[in-house]
Formats: C-alpha cells, structure tokens, sequence
C-alpha cells in the first residue's frame, strides 16, 4: 500500500477539569414532623385583604360551584404542619432572620395556633460526604387509583459473593473489542483449571468479576492473539499480550439487600455496578453496545435515511434498584448507523450519481472528508484479506496524480500503477481522491472503489432535518406495539439461558411489573369575565379558546409586519395581518388593526439591513414611542434566517417579534392563529389563563406566603462540535400568587460543562469594590419590583441532569442560590425545595388493559395525571414519575421528578398536585405539556440563545477575540452572549 509522510500536527488539545467548592457550613435539616401527612393539620387564618396589600393571601377554602377545592379529609395531607411558616396572617411580609450564609445555624420559634413553628437557618454540607437526599415522607394518595405496567422485570438478588479483580494488560490496548478478545482467549484456555470453572465477566477495560473467589489473589498469563486491526501489508501478525489478574475487592450484598428494603439511605454502586455488567455480558457479544443500549440489523429491518445511513432498532437495558427489589429496565431503543455500502456507493448516495462521474469541486471533497473522516473501513480489492483501517481524510488531489516513493532512491510509482501492479486492481475512478487511512505520521492511500464500509458504525454527526424525520417515523411505535416488542425482546434475550446471569445467580421475571398509580384530576383554569365561558376544566389533557378570552389580554397599538418570502405577495400578506389581528381580538387582546407602516418585502440575505430600515421608519412615524410587535413571514426553509432575525432583535433593536411560515400564511387555520395569538400575548406580557386554585389562594405551599418558581437547563452542543460553548438558562416566576409569568436569562458557559456557571457571581468593581450578581440574584430581585414583596419561599425545577451528577449540581447550584439571597439583605435564607426534572429516561408505563377505552387517551397512552410513586420508584428518596401530557403518537414517556432537597417540608400530594397542575399553565397552547413550564421554558431560553452567538463563534466554538470585558468573559474563555435588551428581559420572549 502507498505510503507518504505526513508532519506532526501542532493542534493542541486540552480538557478543562471544572472544579466546584463549597465554603457552606454543615446542614442542619429542618426537622420533618408528621412525615406521612398523619399529623394534625395546620390551623388557618382568613385574610380578606385584598392581594396588592402587604399581607400575603391565606389559603382560601371556599368553593366556586364545587371546582378546585379540596376535600377537608386531605388537607393534613397537602400541608405538613411544620411547612406552616412563621409570619403572623396580619404581619406584613418581611425576610425572616435565619442567619447569614457563613453563620453558625439558629432558629426562631414562635406559636401559630395549636402548632410550635419554627424557622430554621438553612445551613449546607460542604461535599457530598454529608449530603444526603430528600427522604421519600410518605406516598401520595391524591387521585383515583388505577393499575399501569411498567417496562421494569423483577430481578432475583444473588445469594453469591461477587468478587472484583483488577486487568492489567501489556502492552495496554486502547480499544476495548481488543480487550475483551484478550479476555475471551483467556477465559477459553483456563476455565477449567486456573480459574477453577469460574465464568468471569469483564467490562472491557480495567475490571473482572466472578461468583466466589478465584484459586489465586494474584495471578500472571501469557495471551497470544492474531491481530485483526493489523494495518501492516503481509501476513497477520501474532500479538502476545501479558494479562495479569489481582483480587481487589467483594462486593457486599448484605448492603444492597438493606439499601433495597429501604433499611440504608446509601445504595451500593459497586455491587449494582456489577450486576449490570454481568447482564450486559452476552448482549455485548451478540450486539454492537452503544452505551446502556445494543443494536443489531437482525432486530428489525433497518431503515434508509438518505445520504448513506440507516436506522437500527435495538434495546435499552440497565438494572435499578426500586422499591421492588433490584428491577431490569428494558426499552426499545434506535439509532442512525452508516450503512455497510462500498465507499464508492456511499459517495454517489451523499453527492449523487453524476457528481461522482466527474471530477469534485472542492465543496463535493470536504463533504465526503466530513461524512467519512473517522469510520472504519475494509479493503476489498485482496480476495479473503479484508484489512480494517479508519479513514482519516481524504487526499487534495485525484488518484490519477498521485505518486509515492517506492525505495530509499526517490524511486516514484502512482497509485494507479501500484495496485495494477501489485493486485491486478485496475482504478476505475481515477478522477477522485483516494481516502487517507492511518495516523498523522504515516497515511496510506486506498481507492474509494477498493473500500466497504464497516459493518455496525454508529452515525455520531448532526442528522439532516430529512434524516430527522425518517428517524422519528422509524422510531415511533404505539404503546401495545412497543409493550409487545419489549416483552419479545426478553423472551429473546432468554436470560434464563444466559451463562453468566446463571453463573452468577441472577433470575429475570419474564412479566411486566403491575404498578398501582393514580390519575390526579385536572385543575380548573380561568378566564377573563368578559368570555363567555368564565372557567374551564380540562378534558383529558386538553380544551380550546371557544367562548372564552385571556384573562389578561394585552394591547398592541404600534406593530409593524416585514416579508421575507418571495412567494407571498403583498395582498396575502395583508390578509394574513388582518386575519391574526382580528384572531388576538377575539381571544381578548386589543390589537389595532393597522400596521405603524406598510407591509415591507425584503430579501433574506439582507435581514439586519431590513430589520433596521423597518425599525428607525417606525421610530419616525411614531415620534420616539417604541414599536411593541414585529410579525415577520418566513420563507419554510429559511436556514439561519429565524436565528439572525431573533439575534438583533432581542440583543440589539429590543423588538418583540413573532415569526409565521409561509405555509401557515397560505393555509390559514384558526387553531394556528389561535396558538399564535397565545405566544403574542405573553410575549407582550399577558397572561392566557391562570389556575382557579392560584387566584382563590388555594396551593398548598404557595399561595400562603409569596413564592418564586425557578426553572433551570444547560444545552450542550451537538455531537461533533467539539468546541461550541454550553447554554445555560434560568426562568423564574414574576407573579405572585398567579406564578404563571416566567421571567428568562440566559448564559454561555464552558463546552459542556453542566453546573450552571452564572447562577451567582461576584466581581470587583473599581468604583464600586466588590459587586454581587448573577442570575438568581437577578431573578429575586427582578420579583420583588413585579410583586413589590420579596420571595418567601424558593422551588427550584432543574432540567437535564443525569443521576450521576445530581450531588455535584446539588451542591454547587444550591450553595449559589444561598449566597444569592444572602448578598440581597442579610439574614434573608427564604427554604429552597429542589427538584430535578428528566425526559431521557427509559422508563415506560402502560395501560393495564388495552381493551378497556377508559383506562387511555386517544392514542392508547395512559391518561395525563398518571402519577406512579410506588414498586419502581427509588427504594428510599423522594422521586415520582408523571404523565401529565395526552399522548399525541407514539408512546408517552413519563417525566421522572425527583426531589433532591426540601426545606419547605411538601408531602407527596403537593409536590406531585403542584406540578401536575403546572403543566395546565404552559402559554403556547391549550393543552397540558409533558414538562412542568418553568423547565420547559428554560429550555426554549437556552435552544433560543444559541441563535445570539455570533456567526464566527457559531462556527468554531469560543473564540478568544471580542470580549466585552475580561470579567463577563470569565476564566474560561468562554465568549458571553450579548446582553438582552431591558424590554425583552421583562417578558417571554423564548416563548
């Protein structure tokens, strides 16, 4: 094979390690009375003050025709006595001291009818050592109860010792394939007498493990392996490996058995750890792992993508401790591959069968560099030799002009010379470059005809929106049809037949888990008065705008509409205008009727140019008044036209705008306008509808005392971007006691780093000295000026994180919210309940019965308010899954809620009520939604952010050159995003 030098590359690379410290004291927890709901319930004050007087509003238990109210029977159930805060009902609102953040823990009591309350500082361990989740307080018993399956099979705890060895192989090997056929060879050659008929199960890299003790605490062997991944021409070669095996630990099941019967707040790790390897074992041999899941062709049919890829079914599988016992989450999964296509085929497929007939422009050769840079590949020009190699570009010139040196004397030979000489392979395709395999010293070249692609290659890089949505399509499965897959994938997997799980005493149960849940009741929303409908009560997730109005409608006088379609011409434009105009009117709105100027046309290449014409014409028509709305119609694929157009106006015009395809410009449909109508009116800052509950004062652990709800997510870039910053964003609610209107900042942090960076930050001030900021801080303060009262009492939804970093984000996102407040007013420490919020994850609930009509929705999912807290929940800590959305297709994924910290002392009513009746709130539509709003909205903030990056950081992550200042910037490096205009900040614009 050709063979060039290649220089050594002077890229740098480096990893930012993110380090997080707490200089907080030890916790001192609010002590937890009447856990369960069984204590008595807290006595109540009637408040007949108006809300806009200091006095905050007590819960109001009197009925409106019978809706919304509870049951007197559950109201100890909905309050724990000791959440009773200890301001008087004719007290005004004020900070209670509960000690500066640095200061040693006190308390205040005082007596608030026959109940002792006290308040307590709020202190905070400093790692992770001395912090211990929310104790589950008891189950929910809210609802009407019902019996769901869930996609979770019991598993037997072993009566066996699980024993750890340490794997040193030399010389070390990168790729675990290699490591664990290593293994194999040696398990093959001394089972049955080194090993003393032990089956060991092995993780790939640095760890065994069997059922009982090896002979030995520390053994070495001797592995001869063929080297498959020999890249070298000639014969393959024999590798000899030495592997050396050392008993480091046994894992203790005594501990996981307590864990499990929620005797242990601790759950074991290393022995669960374990068990999923060893489960995991035979799958990985049968199938191509892609993290907890295995994929394979034979599964399912694939299914064409487009430009060479292919989708795979496959399944998820992890093993979990729950209330049950230890339980295996199964799940179907799938995933984009790279189709296994001769490189030429796939070439044609991603550029077309002519482009490969004649010569590439540049374009054509850095697009195939980028789809194919990095996959393995075979030879096929050598009969039964099929070398394996990773293509690591692509070469600048045609095959037919390449030449290298055949010996010490610069003796050259082409490509094409060479394999006609050496393989009897005639190049068919001179006219296109060669691939380049190997390293950066030493690249071969291979013709793109002598090449197959590798069989089982996950596609890692940005899918097409085409290739989306044949994924998706692919994908989507009816509840019954996904239970029947999942069911017939463990019957295949025959994990009573699996060697290791035998080994190692494992029992999987063939059956679904039955689950008890229960269905909360939908709350009633309000409307405005003046509609004919006053209230509304949701019917099975869902209700319309028919013959009611926004109970706070807004009004826009100045609005103008710009064109960036070149298919609508000006009369439909106009139409359009008049007909969502008049769609805002009759939802409650004033909306005048007559833009400030003319429609305006405008190309998309010159949106800021046309952007600012639009808005400095209107600046003077209107003579200084600002210009409150900018409707603009979009081209259907408009590429980075939607994002640019939000860009300037949100960071450098503060224009509220509204962005309509020309589909729905053409089509009109008055649920579209109607939906539209919805966004405008909050992004002017209105409200759609509010809870009947909220406005009678009657959430439990809200309306009683002014409270702020936070919402708060991090989106990383998509794969392949190695270098884009993370996003972080944080909403927070800016009324009280409505909490419906959602306040939004947003951040650019460190690439992929998950702790949200900005929550509180101090810089110094030449002027000033020390200054205190950041977006909590912000957020509080930006509450206290909408409400005129300072928040009581934090709740805090945070999207996007992973079990595994839930002490980390802990730790360091509630230490910032405790120095925020603190840097407000001292001693001010208002009781933080923390909740984390997950959508990816893989547990699935189903009806009981999929005959029984009742039991689902229209798509056969379960119905919305589905709470499950019981069987698959965590053994000891305080989470729940709820479906609180209708299903729409496919199957329904619960969202999974966990409550990480508690000070406000909420039973499992209150949580799960308060949450589910959030999701009736969500502003963009008249439907419940799957997330509660305030994370859902931090993650609209956080998506919409990343269209504030300027183009060049787009393109290659954080630059250095252009920060505003060295502070904003930040020790990262990062490049902050440009601030929001003041006007924008105010409102929902990511709405």
């Amino acid at each position: 094979m050709p063979i060039r030098q290649m220089k050594e590359s002077s890229e740098q690379h480096f990893v930012i390690k993110p380090q997080c410290q707490s200089s907080m004291n030890p916790v001192q927890k609010n002590p937890k009375t009447a856990q369960n709901g069984k204590g008595p319930p807290a006595q109540e004050t009637q408040n007949t003050k108006p809300y806009n007087q200091s006095s905050p509003p007590s819960r109001n238990r009197g009925r409106r025709r019978g809706r919304g109210g509870r049951k007197s029977d559950q109201g100890d159930t909905l309050m724990r006595p000791s959440s009773r805060p200890c301001t008087a009902a004719n007290k005004p609102v004020s900070a209670e001291p509960a000690g500066p953040v640095e200061s040693t823990p006190t308390s205040s009591c005082a007596k608030n009818g026959n109940n002792k309350l006290c308040k307590v500082d709020m202190g905070f361990p400093s790692s992770s050592k001395s912090l211990s989740f929310a104790p589950r307080p008891g189950f929910g018993q809210l609802g009407t109860k019902c019996m769901v399956k869930a996609n979770h099979f019991f598993a037997e705890l072993p009566d066996k010792d699980l024993n750890q060895y340490d794997v040193t192989i030399t010389p070390e090997v990168a790729s675990k394939n290699v490591n664990r056929a290593i293994m194999a060879e040696l398990v093959k050659l001394y089972k049955e007498s080194d090993l003393g008929m032990r089956l060991p199960a092995f993780d790939g890299r640095k760890s065994l493990y069997t059922a009982g003790e090896l002979p030995f605490a520390w053994k070495e062997f001797t592995i001869k392996l063929i080297d498959e991944e020999d890249g070298v021409n000639g014969p393959k070669r024999e590798r000899e490996y030495k592997v050396v095996l050392k008993f480091v630990a046994r894992a203790n099941l005594h501990h996981l058995g307590q864990f499990l019967a929620g005797k242990r707040a601790d759950g074991p790790q290393e022995a669960l750890q374990i068990l999923d390897i060893v489960l995991r074992e035979l799958s990985v041999k049968r199938y191509c792992p892609v993290g907890r899941s295995f994929f394979s062709p034979v599964i399912r049919r694939p299914q064409r993508l487009g430009d060479g890829l292919e989708a795979w079914c496959g399944f998820y599988q992890s093993i979990r401790p729950t209330q049950m016992g230890l339980s295996l989450n199964i799940d179907m999964a799938s995933a984009a591959f790279i189709e296994a296509l001769p490189v030429i085929e796939f070439v044609a497929q991603l550029l077309g069968k002519v482009a490969i007939s004649r010569p590439l422009p540049d374009s054509d050769r850095v697009k195939i560099k980028k789809a194919l840079r990095g996959v393995k590949v075979e030879v096929t020009h050598r009969g039964s030799v099929r070398r394996k190699y990773r293509v690591s570009g692509l070469t600048t010139q045609p095959t037919r002009e390449l030449v290298f040196p055949v010996d010490d004397n610069s003796t050259m030979k082409s490509v094409v010379e060479y394999f006609q000489e050496m393989y009897g392979f005639k190049i068919q395709y001179t006219h296109l470059p060669c691939l380049q395999v190997g390293n950066q010293k030493k690249a071969n070249y291979l013709p793109m005809e002598a090449c197959k692609i590798v069989e089982g290659q996950r596609y890692t890089k940005r899918l097409s929106e085409k290739q989306i949505t044949a994924l998706l399509k692919f994908t989507c499965q009816r509840p019954r049809e996904r239970e029947n897959d999942i069911l017939q994938t463990v019957q295949q997997n025959a994990y009573d037949q699996d060697p290791y799980a035998k080994e190692f005493g494992i029992k999987i149960s063939e059956n679904l888990a039955s689950v008890e849940a229960r269905v909360l009741p939908a709350p009633w929303l309000k409307y405005h008065e003046n509609g004919k409908e006053k209230d509304c009560l949701p019917q099975v997730g869902q209700w319309n705008m028919m013959n009611k109005k926004m109970i706070n409608g807004m009004t826009v006088s100045r609005w103008a509409c710009i064109n960036f379609s070149r298919s609508v011409q000006e009369s439909v434009a106009r139409g359009f205008c008049n007909e969502l105009a008049q769609m805002c009117q009759v939802s409650g709105m004033e909306f005048n009727s007559e833009p400030v100027i003319p429609i305006y046309c405008a190309r998309p290449d010159q949106v800021e140019k046309a952007l600012k014409h639009v808005y400095h014409a209107c600046m003077n028509r209107l003579r200084g008044k600002e210009l409150e709305l900018l409707l603009a119609i979009l081209p259907d694929n408009n590429g980075s036209l939607y994002g640019d157009l939000k860009r300037i106006c949100e960071t450098e015009l503060g224009l509220i705008s509204q962005c309509c395809l020309t589909k729905h410009v053409f089509k009109i449909s008055k649920q579209y306008l109607a939906n539209v109508s919805l966004k405008i009116n909050v992004k002017m800052g209105g409200r759609n509808t509010v809870l009947l509950d909220a406005i009678s004062c009657r959430i439990p652990l809200v309306s009683d005392i002014p409270t702020i709800i936070f919402g708060a997510d991090v989106t990383h870039p998509e794969n392949g971007e190695d270098s884009s910053p993370s996003i972080a964003a944080v909403v927070a609610s800016q009324d009280w006691p409505e909490v419906t209107k959602y306040a939004g900042l947003v951040c650019a942090q460190a690439h992929r780093q998950e702790l949200i960076q900005d929550l509180y930050k101090t810089w110094h001030d030449p002027a000033r000295g020390t200054v205190s900021g950041g977006m909590i801080r912000d957020l509080l303060v930006s509450f206290r000026k909408a409400t005129g009262q300072k928040p009581q009492r934090i709740i805090f939804y945070r999207d996007g994180v992973s079990e595994g970093q839930f002490y980390q984000v802990l730790l360091f996102e509630l230490d910032a919210i405790r120095k925020a407040c603190a840097s407000l007013e001292p001693n001010y420490q208002p009781p933080v309940t923390f909740i984390v919020v997950q959508k990816r994850h893989h547990t699935r609930l189903f009806a009981n019965n999929h005959r029984d009509r009742s039991s689902m929705d229209k798509s056969g999912n379960i119905l919305p308010g589905t709470v499950v807290d019981t069987k698959i929940c965590h053994p000891t800590e305080f989470d729940f899954y709820l479906c609180s959305h209708a299903g729409i297709q496919g199957t329904s994924r619960p969202a999974h809620y966990h409550v990480l910290w508690d000070e406000n002392n909420f039973t499992a009513d209150g949580i799960q009520s308060l949450t589910n009746n959030l999701c009736y709130t969500y502003a963009r539509c008249t439907r419940s939604v799957s997330v509660v709003p305030p994370a859902y909205y931090a993650h609209l903030a956080a998506f919409r952010a990343r269209f504030y990056m300027e183009p060049d950081l787009q393109e290659n992550g954080c630059a250095a050159a252009g920060r505003k200042s060295s502070r904003a910037a930040g020790e990262s490096g990062v490049r902050p995003l440009p601030a929001l205009k003041e006007n924008v900040k105010r409102v929902m614009f990511y709405c």
